[in-house]
């Protein structure tokens, strides 16, 4: 066993031009049997020393003389072998450096400051029966408390595989300490240090005026086990100085215990129990549950119209999971689905949910990676990065509104969610169920080709209606004199809904007050002095500010370019439309929900539980919350500009308003009360907001795949978007050409090459943009431009140019 670890290859925590693949150390003796697949691992490179993990384990060398790993950084790897492996796939598709990909999967406070201590397990029972080196280890932690790993190993006849073992068998504890003070919460605990009939002959002899500390050794006498030193002393009414002394005589023991952080502490979830399915809920759970049972990899759209019950199968199908030992991964696209979800997997399943989302601080979310790490639970959920739960029994892995645009990731590694559990799906024979009323027309193509099996849920839980859809032409209300905001039909329909005691919630993909500020005299617009982009007004704190770089500067009184005082603000955000509700009802509570609103841990879940409790009659916001709320009371949808989306210039443009626009409409009528929206547009005839009122799903998908298919675009094909940026406008257009011609030469005949041509910002943060666009169906290609890549890199002496790929962005 030792000579087949006795060789590491190791990802090294370097990004830098020719460390994009393992080098191999040698494994010291005294590490073999404490190193796995998936370790972290100190080693020396070059004249530093770096961390990286260990991707592989041999007994034979590539080459050479072999440095030596310095230390193994963890007793339990942070990743597991399918993890380390999925994380190689991620560096090849992805093109990015396999540390990346790598480094993406654990969580952050584990790359601080970082050390390990040993003490006494809290559940080890004195009496066990030890060997002689265990018992000596044992009773000198005893004596001295916990250690830095580091100093215990020194001790006479110590070891790491002996360490590993009595931490197996729950007799000691290896606690990491992170240098971030959010990652750990300590509580002093007492118990009883000798046994019950030493108790019992302390407490004869102590004197009776030693009241307290009587009262102490008999609740011990009653309950042996460890109590937290404050409960104990809240609840005997003593003082410290009482335990103290019973410490000094050697009755009882004083230890530290690590506290693992909930971030739902002190909240209760009502438990509820599987619910009766509708014949097109069972036949969706028994999709489910056949492959699970057979422990076969199988894929399924879920496509159920809005209120039809997804969530119900979900958590009847991880209930099956649960029931065959395997572990479930349920992923959400928003923060701000998250309370609602959490509360029902929570009342449903209990302390065995982890959350997994960046809503939670550093240590938050760190305690709850170790509980999935540890088998402290079985269901991960969470946002996009939860789909690297280190679970290794996964047996159900399920994609809530997979359509979602939010499960891509933007930085390096810009993998999407939905091809990572694929792939994860396969490493584990489990299921993967993609749930939405509007899916992704590549998923729609999928399972047109039997990829993927589509269960349909057509009808709302109890019969429920569909809301009635109402489109205004916003055209026609300026034709007759109407400037506002709102549309006659949705001002009407407002008032209606808040005299009657019923809720509203009115959509705007936009925040801010105005979308750009333009002088009257000349025409200039004020723009951001880094990205080539309007600066919007926010009124709460009158000032100009960039959505992208986070530029912000005051609302001139007079304009820059000419002097003149007739500055006037165009457009409409959140914060203007709170503004004219204000104006128009007088006293309609409202609460606003964007990105300005919601920047502080915990805002999503109190102005959504404010909502909730009826303590406001709008529900004003942006895109959190189109989708995946369920109010009781909410009647009225009122989404206030259909086209912004619409007329991007990207060609999934009609297909994000479709899918919009059915996800906000569903949150009216979701229970007892019929529901009603209305949707005001400039573009009424336009196909993707004509069917979207009309629920008509097929017929868009029909209407998309062949608008797709005329020009070419996914699914009918691939796309890499190479993005070529530089703070200079000629390098950046130098680099770019040439990257164009390479391209156009090593893939003549495989793939169409289109550009370089501007990005859709061309300067942003002071960095001049250009895109090269590659259209492919041949996989060979992807190979292909690795190279080319590779080769500028090796060529590229200029550290300002930076190229990033997206596959199929």
């Amino acid at each position: 066993m030792t000579a087949e670890k006795s060789i590491a290859a190791v990802v090294v925590d370097v990004v830098a031009r020719g460390t994009d693949r393992p080098f191999d150390y040698h494994v010291p003796e005294t590490l073999r049997d404490v190193i796995e697949v998936g370790s972290r691992v100190r080693v020396s490179f070059g004249h530093r020393k770096v961390m990286g993990y260990v991707v592989r384990l041999s007994g034979e060398a590539s080459y050479g003389r072999l440095k030596p790993i310095l230390d193994v950084m963890d007793l339990v790897p942070p990743l597991t072998p399918e993890l380390v492996d999925l994380g190689l796939w991620m560096a090849e598709t992805c093109f990015c450096h396999p540390i990346t990909a790598l480094n993406a999967m654990v969580p952050a406070v584990l790359k601080g400051r970082y050390r390990r201590v040993v003490r006494i397990h809290p559940r080890f029972a004195p009496g066990t029966v030890l060997a002689p080196e265990e018992e000596a280890l044992i009773e000198r932690l005893r004596r001295e408390g916990e250690r830095p790993l580091e100093t215990v190993l020194a001790w006479p006849g110590v070891s790491r595989s002996l360490i590993r073992q009595l931490v197996r068998e729950r007799r000691l504890l290896v606690e990491e300490r992170v240098g971030d003070r959010v990652t750990r919460r300590r509580t002093r605990w007492v118990k009883p240090a000798v046994s019950g009939q030493a108790l019992r002959r302390a407490l004869d002899a102590l004197p009776p005026r030693a009241l307290r500390q009587r009262e102490i050794l008999s609740h011990f006498l009653d309950r042996p086990e460890a109590v937290p030193l404050s409960r104990l002393l809240a609840s005997l009414k003593a003082g410290r100085s009482s335990v103290d002394s019973l410490v000094e005589k050697g009755l009882l023991q004083l230890e530290e215990r690590e506290e693992l952080r909930d971030p739902f502490a002190g909240r209760s979830f009502e438990p509820t129990s599987p619910l009766p399915l509708t014949p097109e809920q069972e036949r969706a759970f028994r999709a489910i549950v056949g492959p699970l049972r057979e422990g076969r990899h199988h894929r399924i759209l879920l496509h159920g119209v809005t209120g039809s019950g997804k969530t119900e199968v979900y958590l009847q199908a991880i209930d099956e999971t649960l029931k065959q030992g395997r572990q479930a991964i349920v992923l959400v696209p928003e923060i701000s689905l998250t309370p609602q979800m959490v509360a029902r997997f929570k009342g449903r399943f209990g302390p065995r949910v982890a959350v997994l989302h960046s809503g939670l601080s550093g240590g938050e979310r760190f305690d709850e990676w170790r509980k999935i790490r540890s088998g402290e639970v079985q269901v991960a959920i969470g946002a996009r990065s939860a789909i690297f739960a280190p679970f290794s029994n996964l047996g159900l892995i399920v994609i809530d509104e997979e359509h979602e645009s939010s499960y891509k990731q933007e930085e390096q590694p810009k993998y999407h969610a939905r091809e990572v559990a694929f792939r994860r799906g396969m490493a584990h024979r489990a299921v993967v169920v993609l749930g939405t009323a509007t899916p992704a027309v590549e998923t729609i193509h999928r399972a047109g080709r039997g990829e993927l099996e589509r269960v349909v849920l057509s009808r709302r839980v109890q019969g429920r209606p569909l809301p009635r859809v109402d489109v205004v032409d916003m055209r026609e209300e300026l034709r007759e004199g109407n400037r506002s905001i709102f549309s006659r039909m949705l001002q009407e329909a407002l008032e209606q809904c808040v005299s009657r005691g019923e809720q509203a919630v009115l959509f705007l993909n936009r925040r801010g007050f105005s979308t750009f500020v333009l002088c009257r005299s000349c025409g200039k617009v004020m723009e951001c002095p880094h990205c080539d982009i309007s600066l919007t007004f926010h009124r709460t704190n009158r000032t100009l500010r960039c959505h992208y770089c986070g530029y912000a500067e005051p609302v001139p009184e007079t304009c820059p370019a000419c002097g003149s005082s007739h500055i006037r603000y165009f457009g409409t955000g959140t914060q203007r439309v709170e503004e004219e509700i204000a104006r128009l009802f007088p006293g309609m509570r409202v609460i606003r929900m964007d990105v300005d609103t919601t920047n502080r841990k915990g805002a999503h879940e109190e102005l959504l539980g404010r909502f909730g409790a009826g303590e406001a009659d709008v529900l004003l916001g942006t895109q959190m919350i189109a989708k995946g709320l369920d109010f009781p009371r909410v009647t009225l949808v009122g989404v206030i500009a259909a086209d912004i989306m619409l007329h991007l210039p990207d060609f999934r443009a009609a297909e994000r308003t479709f899918q919009l626009l059915t996800q906000v409409s569903g949150r009216a009528g979701r229970h007892d009360l019929s529901g009603r929206v209305v949707i005001q547009t400039y573009s009424p005839k336009h196909y993707s907001i004509d069917l979207a009122a009309r629920t008509d799903t097929e017929a868009f998908y029909r209407k998309e795949l062949l608008s797709r298919k005329q020009h070419r675009y996914p699914p009918f094909c691939r796309l890499f978007t190479l993005l070529f940026s530089h703070p200079d406008r000629q390098a950046v257009m130098q680099a770019a050409f040439e990257a164009a011609r390479l391209l156009k030469q090593a893939l003549s005949g495989k793939a169409e090459v289109l550009g370089p041509v501007p990005a859709t910002i061309p300067r942003m943060k002071d960095r001049y943009r250009l895109q090269v666009f590659i259209k492919y169906t041949d996989e060979d290609v992807a190979k292909a431009v690795g190279k080319v890549l590779r080769y500028l890199e090796e060529r590229a002496e200029d550290p300002e140019l930076l190229v990033s790929v997206d596959r199929d962005g």
